[in-house]
Formats: C-alpha cells, sequence, structure tokens
C-alpha cells in the first residue's frame, strides 16, 4: 500500500513538473518546440531550470524543516521561524557591504550557510537555557530571535544604502528569474537532501534524547552538528539562488507526520515530493493568475502556510484539551 501512494506521489508530481513546462508568458508547446528554435531555446534555457529549481529548493527545505523539528523535538518549527534564515539574510548583506561586485554567488552562499549556522547553534543554545513550559515557547523564542537579526540587517541595509537590493535578493522569493547558469548550485541541497536520507536513522535516534542515544552508541553531538550543517547549507544555498520560501518546511512535515509518524527514513520519500509538488504548485499558481504579470510563488506559499499553520495550531490545541 505504501508503494502505491509513493507511486500515485510520483505521478502527480511528474505531471505538475509536465504541466509547469508549458506554463508562462510564451506560448510554448510541444509542437513549437520541435520546430521554432526560439521556442526551442525559452524552454531548454528558462522552463527547464525553473521547473528543476522548484522541484529541488522545495524539496530540500521540506526535508530541512523535518530534520529542524526532530532535532528540537517541537512540531512548530522550521528555518525561516528559528533565525536561521535571517542569520543567512545577514550574512548574505555582509558580503554585499564588503564587496558589492566583485564576489561570487558561491561566495555569497558559502557566508549566507555559515551565519545560518551560527544562528542556528545560537538559537539551540537559547533553548537549552530556558524552560520550556509549552511547545509554543520554541517558534515564539524563534520569532523573537528572527526579529533582533532582521532589524539588525534592515538597519544595516538602511545605513549602506541596500535595503532595496536585500529585499529583492532574499525576500522576493521568485522563480522568474531562474535561468540556465543560474540555479546549478540548487543541486547542491539535492545532494544535501539524498545525505539526510542516507543518516535518517541517525537523526531519529538523536530526536530521543542525548542519554538515550549515548547508550545506543551514538555520537549525540556529531548527529547534532551534522543536522545543523545540513540546515544551514540549505537555507543558505536556497535564499542565494531563490530567496525566502516560508512555511514550506514548517507544513509539509507536519502534514505528513499525522499521516506516517515520525520515522524519517519512511516519512523523507513522501516528505520531498511534498514539498517540491507544493512549491511548484504555488509558483505555477502565481504564473497564471494575473498573466501575463507573475505574483512570487513565496507570496502564494505564505498564504496558503498561513492558513494551514492556523489549522494544525487549532488541531494541537484540541488535542491538549483532550
Amino acid at each position: 500500500m505504501k508503494s502505491f501512494n509513493l507511486f500515485i506521489s510520483i505521478l502527480v508530481l511528474t505531471g505538475l513538473s509536465v504541466t509547469s513546462l508549458f506554463i508562462g508568458v510564451s506560448d510554448v508547446t510541444l509542437s513549437s518546440i520541435l520546430s521554432d528554435a526560439e521556442m526551442r531555446y525559452i524552454f531548454i534555457v528558462s522552463r527547464v531550470p525553473r521547473t528543476i529549481a522548484l522541484l529541488l529548493a522545495g524539496s530540500a527545505l521540506s526535508v530541512a524543516g523535518l530534520i529542524m523539528q526532530i532535532l528540537t523535538q517541537n512540531r512548530f518549527i522550521e528555518p525561516s521561524i528559528a533565525g536561521t534564515t535571517q542569520s543567512a539574510g545577514l550574512g548574505l548583506l555582509l558580503v554585499m557591504i564588503l564587496a558589492p561586485a566583485t564576489v561570487s554567488i558561491f561566495v555569497k552562499m558559502i557566508f549566507a550557510s555559515l551565519f545560518a549556522l551560527l544562528g542556528t547553534a545560537l538559537f539551540m543554545l537559547i533553548l537549552r537555557k530556558i524552560i520550556l513550559k509549552s511547545a509554543l515557547i520554541v517558534p515564539i523564542v524563534g520569532i523573537m530571535l528572527g526579529s533582533v537579526i532582521s532589524a539588525i540587517t534592515v538597519f544595516l541595509a538602511m545605513y549602506f544604502d541596500l535595503l532595496q537590493s536585500l529585499w529583492a535578493w532574499i525576500y522576493g522569493g521568485d522563480f522568474s528569474g531562474i535561468l540556465q547558469g543560474r540555479y546549478e548550485l540548487l543541486w547542491l541541497v539535492g545532494l544535501l537532501t539524498l545525505f539526510s536520507y542516507w543518516v535518517a536513522d541517525n537523526f531519529t535516534v538523536a530526536s530521543m534524547g542525548r542519554e538515550f542515544a549515548i547508550n545506543v552508541g551514538l555520537n549525540h553531538r556529531k548527529v547534532m552538528t551534522m543536522g545543523l550543517s545540513v540546515i544551514a547549507l540549505t537555507t543558505g544555498i536556497v535564499i542565494v539562488v531563490v530567496g525566502l520560501l516560508p512555511f514550506v518546511g514548517l507544513i509539509i512535515p507536519n502534514l505528513i507526520s499525522l499521516k506516517m509518524g515520525d520515522n524519517i527514513r519512511k516519512t523523507i520519500p513522501y516528505v520531498c515530493l511534498s514539498g517540491a509538488g507544493l512549491v511548484l504548485l504555488c509558483d505555477m499558481i502565481g504564473r497564471v493568475i494575473i498573466r501575463p504579470y507573475e505574483i512570487p510563488a513565496s507570496s502564494i506559499l505564505g498564504v496558503i502556510g498561513a492558513i494551514i499553520f492556523l489549522y494544525l495550531l487549532i488541531k494541537q490545541a484540541g488535542y491538549a484539551k483532550h
């Protein structure tokens, strides 16, 4: 039954991917690709990279959110709520200030990922220092930390007259600028996703607590560092290439876990497929709703994600009463 569900999920995602290839301002069709060199160029240089970027970013962010929820033992957390995304933005801004025109996108990715790692580590350190009386305390702490980091970032951006550039780079969440030669870094997050599946059992054991992990012979600190590194690298790369994609790492792991439980090895394939499908669907909606103009995928995600997040909160509150 599970294999059948996985097959159906792959089939649906394949259908969405094919549909995505033929949606846009230019009327690209199969016949025009075969007969028109210009349409073939648009298809290869723009449509195919955009669809691949959507799949890679959606699946990777969903898995990063799943790992963060497992390691923090809290279902209401993801990189954009834990200060990780905001820290990546700060790192990117510092690169823009220090070397605005001479730094490659690869260097920007390194700085964004490094600051994302530092921000995530700070968040985990704060959680260890406070008493958690409610599951909602964790996202509240993350939102507060993210707000402080965002305030620092905005201040620096205004001081150096880079606010508009920062906003366009980080908070766009727009795939319209994805072209051949600009999305290839996202293949790295695909590799990180495969790596996460390979070490999934270690994350599952680590989520049961430090004492339990040590008792079964697992290096708890190493696994935590490994998990935080995957989260930071994924966030940094996606921020630099695409921008902010809210709620993906929050709602997808929650919805999948409601149906399949908390075994990461079993849920990662479904989390990947669902996350990729959600981002792909939101981008397609943004392309057709006010055609020929586009609404960034991040805006559609923000609306859908907020609704689902409220549903999850209400559902959690209902369980708490019973």
